[in-house]
């Protein structure tokens, strides 16, 4: 009967020992969760920070962008004006040179004639007003492009420094 009594004390005591290391794997596992949880709700909190950061950086560079194809089609309408009034301006040089050679050809052949005359004039006033616009188109064409540089409400780089 001593042996069983031995063995029962051996088995109580094996016995509280497992309580024991159950109650410490218990508290310890409950620690663990708890910094588990909490390293989690901080992933989450940066990762949102980062995903707000993601979408304004988004914004941004999609109002960049528009910006940029608002000025690109600006200026692509101010090269067609110049280019509009250029043509226009080679059109008049071109009527004003052949009225001006049949006005030539008439003056060596003494034949005097107004209406070369008026016609050369009027050619000539054409030539003018088309070199002219040109100028105003072209200056046009400079001030839009230069506008955006002396912009003072854009924040100036500071990387020339």
């Amino acid at each position: 009967m001593s042996d069983i009594d031995a063995l029962q004390g051996r088995l109580a005591a094996a016995m509280d020992r497992i309580a024991n290391a159950a109650s410490t794997l218990e508290s310890a596992g409950a620690d663990d969760t708890a910094a588990l949880q909490t390293a989690l709700e901080d992933e989450k909190l940066a990762n949102a920070q980062l995903t707000e950061r993601v979408r304004k950086l988004s914004e941004q560079q999609e109002s960049a962008l528009a910006e940029a194809k608002a000025a690109a089609q600006a200026a692509e309408a101010r090269t067609a004006a110049l280019d509009l009034e250029l043509q226009r301006m080679r059109q008049a040089s071109d009527q004003l040179r052949s009225s001006n050679e049949a006005l030539r050809r008439a003056n060596e052949d003494g034949v005097g004639e107004p209406h070369l005359i008026n016609k050369a004039m009027l050619a000539e006033l054409e030539a003018l007003r088309a070199a002219r616009a040109a100028d105003i188109a072209e200056a046009s064409s400079i001030i839009g492009a230069l506008t955006p540089l002396l912009d003072p409400a854009q924040p100036e780089d500071d990387t020339h420094a």
